[in-house]
């Protein structure tokens, strides 16, 4: 993982004493609330529904062992609510039906950050000062700048990789951070990069997604995608460039942002976005960017030019761990080694099968860790948890995890012989589910039990179709699919991308659900990004689960052999799909009357 520097180090730490002393400020009255606001949330601090919320920046997923310890001990010595805020928040949900709202968490996002809810504003300088001493911050985790960038989970490990994207999306970090020009933009603004085959960074659903790709000649470039998005216009972005070269893509950065920035709606937050921009202007604003792209070379001297010593320079920081010294057996020994442990336990074997991937080392293995539980909120880890996955870490990973887009924790740097004593110990700690990419596996954004924008609660939805659907058999026969779970048309729970997609509405004042199907994030190798479609009007919460399984059974029934849910949605449409969702209601509708 990235190492950082001097300068990285000290620039952290006199951020998050620039921030103490506008908390101070602001605690005596000397910094109004109007100028306090955009300077904590350039700082990852909002105000949400009952208590302050944190969102901590993870630049391109990778955290140390170090690192997690330190999120741990935030979460147990400062995700605590005041008494009275508590209280409130309980009433209210109470309410709504009750659940446990948990406290001394965090929560992993579906975009590599790290969230806590309940850390009191008086508190957060200190919190700040604890993160900066493991070179971590919440610098652009909000504010109508540039954002924490992502990429795939997999970055510097994956088979299908054919560039590494983490030395770009560095670049990338370094230049956009406090950017003079960039600190205001229109609304909030998203960058993807990945390096891979498959697209494990959903690039197309963001505001600029790039794809690392070499031509016929071996040249390294940038395949560019500008406008992508969800929330209510959901969008996937227009590629600009097929293929620009490595070397410009901070100065093409640059002309998108530029002519965004100047022309994007400031007048109605919800037509602020680059995509709305590139909707309406279409070839217009391609043509702009190119003017101002030219504009960059031609007359500017192309200032953010990367230099192959720039390149090398960053790139070094990048240095595979010192991996414990092993005489290693050959792939084929490994590999037997593995089936016949795999042959004396069916629960190891579905293991391998679901949460281990190939490394570019063979004789690693890269492994992801679930998350996902009964009991247990989608992303959500406390205090002894986090702690549990760093001991796991310095144990068989060289200190390192990454957080992926599912909300899921990975272990890039596994020998394959440790795949069993791993298994072994994560299954202890509760993280061994064999249900990676099936439908318990699901993405659900905190919804109304924190967000001040919800309109409905995800976490309770997301419990009941996991309690419906904990035989492993039965989610081992339906196969991959993504359920994706958000509260409110903002879509944090990428709902659109969903093969199957449920969104929280409000109706006079009540909870229901839109269904929508066969969304796609572009992970599937088998087809592009794209947003799913509604199936019928919204359902209530009791009957959500009910319509899940009738939509799954269709499926069952319609299926041909080996093909996935997503397939066969693609191949006979939507109708059946339909009927079923809506015959579901109907069915409930009889028997509560």
């Amino acid at each position: 993982m990235y190492q950082y520097t001097d300068f990285d180090r000290q620039f952290v730490r006199l951020r998050a004493a620039q921030f103490r002393d506008q908390l101070e400020r602001w605690q005596a009255g000397k910094l109004p609330e109007d100028e306090f606001r955009p300077l904590r949330l350039q700082n990852g601090w909002y105000v949400q529904r009952y208590a302050p919320m944190l969102r901590v920046a993870v630049p391109y997923g990778e955290l140390s062992s170090r690192q997690l310890r330190v999120l741990a001990k935030i979460a147990r010595e400062y995700d605590e609510p005041e008494a009275e805020v508590y209280k409130r928040a309980v009433e209210t949900q109470g309410k709504l039906g009750s659940h446990k709202l948990p406290t001394h968490y965090a929560h992993f996002t579906t975009r590599q950050n790290v969230q806590y809810n309940w850390i009191p504003l008086a508190k957060s300088a200190d919190v700040m000062d604890l993160l900066a001493s493991v070179d971590m911050h919440g610098i652009q985790t909000s504010g109508n700048c540039i954002r924490n960038i992502t990429s795939d989970e997999r970055a510097g490990v994956a088979v299908d990789e054919v560039v590494d994207p983490r030395p770009y999306a560095e670049i990338m970090r370094q230049w956009s951070t406090l950017h003079p020009e960039f600190a205001f933009l229109p609304r909030k603004f998203k960058i993807a990069i990945t390096g891979a085959a498959e697209d494990r960074a959903a690039t197309g659903w963001h505001d600029v997604g790039l794809k690392l790709l070499k031509n016929d000649a071996g040249e390294i470039g940038f395949r560019v995608q500008v406008g992508g998005g969800m929330g209510r216009t959901p969008i996937v972005g227009t590629v600009l460039r097929e293929f620009l070269p490595w070397q410009q893509i901070m100065n093409y950065l640059e002309a998108v942002i530029r002519v965004y920035n100047r022309y994007g709606r400031r007048d109605n937050i919800y037509k602020a976005r680059i995509k709305i921009l590139v909707k309406a202007e279409g070839q217009r604003y391609i043509d702009d960017v190119e003017a101002e792209y030219r504009q960059i070379l031609e007359h500017d001297g192309a200032p953010h030019t990367i230099t192959q010593a720039e390149f090398d320079r960053v790139a070094a920081s990048f240095v595979p761990p010192a991996l414990a010294q092993r005489v290693y057996q050959s792939a084929e020994v490994t590999d037997a080694a593995l089936r016949e442990q795999a042959a004396d336990d069916v629960q190891f074997a579905r293991w391998l099968q679901r949460n281990v991937a190939p490394h570019k080392n063979p004789a690693l293995r890269a492994v992801t860790l679930s998350f996902k539980r009964l009991g247990q909120a989608p992303g959500d880890a406390n205090a002894d948890q986090l702690d549990t996955v760093a001991a796991l870490a310095d144990r068989f990973s060289a200190g390192e995890v990454r957080v992926t887009h599912d909300q899921n924790v990975l272990l890039p740097w596994v020998h394959a012989e440790d795949l069993h004593a791993l298994w072994l110990a994560a299954r202890a700690a509760g993280f061994a589910s064999a249900n990676v990419h099936l439908l318990t596996d699901m993405i659900a954004c905190p919804g109304g039990d924190f967000c001040a924008l919800a309109n409905a609660r995800s976490i309770p939805v997301a419990e009941a179709i996991t309690e419906r659907y904990q035989d492993l058999d039965e989610l081992d026969d339906l196969g991959e699919i993504d359920l994706h779970i958000s509260g409110c048309i903002n879509s944090c729970g990428h709902h659109h991308s969903g093969h199957i997609g449920i969104l929280g509405v409000d109706k006079d004042g009540k909870e229901w659900y839109q269904v929508t199907l066969a969304g796609s994030d572009g992970s599937d190798l088998s087809g592009p990004a794209q947003a799913g479609k509604v199936v019928g009007p919204s359902f209530s919460a009791a009957e959500v689960p009910d319509v899940i399984e009738a939509v799954l059974n269709t499926y069952r029934d319609t299926r041909n052999a080996g093909e996935t849910f997503i397939d066969t949605l693609r191949r006979v449409g939507h109708d059946p799909f339909k009927a079923a969702a809506n015959g579901a209601r109907f069915k409930a509708e009889e028997v509560s009357a």
